[in-house]
């Protein structure tokens, strides 16, 4: 993986002040389960935005997956399938 732009080592840390109860428990002793884990990654992702790192994430690629059912169908019947 690429070498990262920014430094997230204590993100978790960064991020107490902005939360309490459950969410602060959560970044202290860490995901127990799959739907913490993603509530974990939800908050890591406004940390990223709230420090302005979003901007370093990859694009969304628009160029494929833009086709719809009806013109795959079309596709196909062209084939003579």
């Amino acid at each position: 993986m690429d070498k990262k732009l920014y430094d997230d080592s204590n993100w978790r840390e960064e991020s107490i002040p902005y939360y309490s109860g459950r969410k602060v428990e959560l970044l202290l002793n860490g995901p127990k389960s799959l739907s913490q884990s993603w509530v974990m990654g939800a908050m890591y992702n406004e940390w990223k935005k709230r420090n302005g790192y979003d901007k370093f994430d990859p694009k969304e690629n628009e160029g494929q997956l833009q086709s719809s059912m009806k013109e795959f169908f079309r596709r196909q019947k062209d084939q003579g399938i």
